[in-house]
């Protein structure tokens, strides 16, 4: 019987402004910096996907369904085994929901 290695460590990544998230691997605090993480990941199967909507200020998730959006549009959807939305805005919470499984990714609401 040959013997396995040990479990590949799951990719938890999660955009969040204030939240630790104890669970990710990876956490950006901004839109862009949640971008970057999704490219640097783009050819990787991500386990879980946390997103905060309000990232502070004017910022928030929204240019990060746009790179999930796209991706997916091009035919080349980011591989995601689940996507969280937590947010206490509820109406962009739901918009992210709704945008991203259209595109066919498994999106699920959350409390972190």
């Amino acid at each position: 019987m040959e013997q396995q290695g040990p479990a590949p460590t799951p990719i938890i990544l999660g955009i969040d402004d204030l939240r630790s998230l104890p669970r990710t691997t990876r956490l950006a605090r901004t839109s862009a910096g949640g971008i970057q993480l999704l490219k640097e990941h783009h050819n990787e199967f991500i386990d879980e996907l946390w997103l905060d909507h309000d990232l502070g200020g004017d910022d928030s998730i929204m240019p990060v369904v746009a790179l999930l959006e796209e991706a997916a549009f091009n035919g080349h959807p980011f591989q995601v085994g689940t996507i969280f939305v937590h947010s206490a805005n509820p109406i962009g919470a739901e918009t992210v929901v709704r945008v991203l499984t259209r595109w066919g990714y498994r999106v699920r609401r959350a409390t972190a």
